[in-house]
């Protein structure tokens, strides 16, 4: 048997061995994942007293979400406890680079029961952050300015756990079907975007009005 071929047999040998171990890899971490598989946000608003949840799947780079910010927070004030307000992430870093980084620092001052101070300052300053190349000095800054522990904050930020949150918000949103931003959701039902308050409080009114008959 010439040594050539010996050799050629160790190789294929050896080539066995390494897919194996790939393989056998390769569904470890298939397990490891499943088996702690992240619950989705739950930054609510409201009691919801008359049986109506409000939810909106968002994005805190998407201008379309900032021009909503003003009528979803004149639903909040004008409902009070009447509903439940609810916001998910669902940050499209395909278009909006910055945007998972945002729901990094909105859910990372909710670890601190700030989460809708910042989710607020996000949108209220999105002009002035949304084209910067370096977005975390400016959310520390937020952070800051709401008196977080930040040693808490950065570690919150950069935690596995809390992309694992936003990415369950995300594969929630893609169960609905939401494929854009913002996608609200009233109780239970994906809704077309209402293009003024008045056409979204009918919405919620005629929500509660079902609610209250069952």
């Amino acid at each position: 048997m010439s040594k050539q071929f010996i050799a050629v047999i160790i190789i294929v040998i050896l080539g066995l061995f390494g897919v194996f171990a790939m393989t056998k890899k390769s569904s470890d971490d298939q397990q490891s994942s499943s088996g702690s598989e992240a619950k989705t946000s739950e930054h609510k608003k409201g009691a919801g007293n008359k049986g109506v949840t409000l939810i909106e799947y968002g994005d805190f780079q998407c201008p379309a979400c900032k021009s909503y910010y003003p009528m979803v927070k004149q639903i909040k004030e004008s409902y009070g406890d009447d509903i439940t307000f609810q916001f998910r992430h669902f940050p499209l870093t395909q278009i909006h680079p910055h945007a998972f980084a945002a729901s990094r620092a909105a859910e990372a001052a909710g670890k601190q029961d700030k989460f809708f101070d910042m989710h607020d300052m996000l949108y209220e300053n999105q002009d002035s952050w949304t084209s910067q190349s370096n977005v975390t000095t400016i959310f520390e800054g937020y952070a800051q300015q709401l008196g977080l522990n930040m040693e808490q904050f950065k570690a919150d930020v950069l935690n596995a756990e809390t992309a694992a949150v936003i990415n369950a918000d995300l594969k929630a949103g893609n169960a609905i079907g939401a494929s854009s931003t913002p996608t609200f959701v009233l109780n239970g039902s994906k809704i077309e975007n209402p293009q003024s308050f008045d056409e979204f409080k009918k919405l919620i009114d005629d929500e509660i009005a079902k609610s209250n008959k069952q």
